[in-house]
């Protein structure tokens, strides 16, 4: 199972990056997150696999503190 966290500024897409977080647990996916929104420009998205419970709120509460764009929260399974 799966967390599939999307990230954009600006516009709404295709990801331009997907970065493979399972298997890492808090603080690894947003470390990992914030790393690759480094290299990508404004209005780029990112996807972010995760399968950590906490992904949930912890890119939630990163991204409004960040003032990054939550797009979408999807799940795979009961995680």
């Amino acid at each position: 199972m799966s967390v599939g966290v999307r990230i954009s500024q600006v516009m709404r897409g295709h990801p331009v990056k997907v970065i493979d977080c399972l298997g890492l647990f808090c603080p690894m996916p947003i470390v990992k997150t914030r790393a690759a929104i480094r290299d990508l420009a404004a209005g780029e998205l990112l996807e972010m696999l995760s399968d950590d419970p906490a992904s949930d709120a912890d890119m939630k509460s990163w991204t409004r503190h960040t003032g990054h764009e939550l797009l979408e929260v999807s799940r795979d399974g009961a995680v």
